[in-house]
């Protein structure tokens, strides 16, 4: 499949704008038993979308938990369930079943929810990080900075953001004419080997532009707020009286979460030319899917606050199970007598 080609004939010339009636995605190539792999995402999509369904649900019946830090904590949720259903579904439904050819349309639209919801994870991790970096370093300023107010604002700040930066990738994409390959060397319409399809009949400087600058807005600069915080967060241990153990240990599962989600990103951007095509894909596709599916594995964990909102819930939820037997044997025996 690496031979085709936009077809002229079948284009759709917009002022002298050449756009395929669709494009193939490659995926993996020459690895045997595929399938398997792909049965392992969708297991890893379910408890995605299980656990962060559980987390935004502890957030939302639980009142103390009601506080900022859990604003961002319920955004990173909802950002995961949006991120790996953007993503997996589709993978699935390509690969399993045969159906890579996708059109020109969903292939941007596919871009941008993908590319929208992997920058709100990282904005995310930044905002948490912010929260901590308050909590520790500025413990009595912390609710006038850190408010359910603020962190809204943040939130949506952060959400309006990564909409314009990605609407931006994708108006430079509509600006391309694509005359010849229409395989995109990915497992999804990936923004790198997208745009290069359209290199040898188009003036592709400001995507590469894009394609650098997109990575420094949404991975460089806030992992290094991220690592500036914990340097703070560190120098405060050593110099203000604060309970140690219980301030690391608020920031433990944060620092886990940060690690999962950006070294391998990170590695697989910095090395992308000396790194297999086949490898890439897999990295990239286990970024992508498996920190959703940690984030609530972690939070449960290694956040005692969640933990016990958490088993309060499941008592809750087991006495009301056993409580329901009760109900219909009191009725029925009410009904009998009558």
């Amino acid at each position: 499949m690496t031979t085709l080609t936009s077809d002229l004939s079948l284009t759709e010339n917009i002022t002298t704008i050449i756009r395929p009636p669709y494009f193939y995605i490659s995926g993996f190539t020459g690895i045997p038993h595929m399938k398997y792999y792909y049965v392992f995402l969708s297991l890893v999509y379910i408890i995605s979308l299980m656990g962060n369904t559980f987390i935004m649900i502890v957030i939302y019946v639980d009142q103390s938990l009601h506080s900022p830090k859990y604003i961002a904590v319920l955004n990173l949720a909802f950002t995961d369930i949006c991120e790996t259903t953007a993503l997996v579904p589709k993978v699935l439904d390509m690969f399993l079943f045969g159906r890579q050819f996708i059109s020109y349309d969903q292939c941007l639209t596919n871009l941008f929810f993908v590319f929208v919801f992997l920058t709100m994870q990282s904005f995310n991790l930044t905002i948490l990080s912010y929260d901590r970096l308050v909590a520790i370093c500025c413990p009595l300023r912390y609710h006038m900075l850190v408010s359910h107010r603020s962190m809204f604002q943040l939130t949506g700040a952060a959400w309006a953001f990564a909409v314009f930066i990605i609407l931006i990738l994708v108006g430079f994409i509509t600006r391309l004419s694509f005359c010849g390959s229409v395989v995109i060397n990915s497992y999804f319409c990936d923004h790198y080997p997208l745009f290069s399809l359209a290199a040898p009949c188009s003036d592709v400087l400001p995507n590469d532009v894009m394609s650098y600058l997109d990575p420094v807005v949404v991975l460089y600069i806030p992992m290094v707020f991220i690592i500036a915080s914990y340097v703070c967060i560190i120098h405060a241990l050593f110099t203000i009286t604060l309970p140690k153990d219980r301030a690391m240990k608020t920031c433990t599962s944060h620092l886990i979460l940060v690690a999962i989600f950006y070294l391998p990103i990170n590695i697989t951007y910095i090395f992308s030319s000396f790194i297999p095509t086949n490898i890439r894909i897999i990295n990239l596709s286990l970024t992508s899917v498996l920190p959703p599916m940690l984030n609530p594995i972690i939070y449960v964990l290694k956040t005692e606050e969640f933990k016990e909102s958490s088993k309060r819930l499941l008592k809750r939820v087991s006495c009301t199970r056993s409580l329901v037997p009760w109900k219909f044997l009191a009725l029925n025996s009410l009904n009998f007598t009558k």
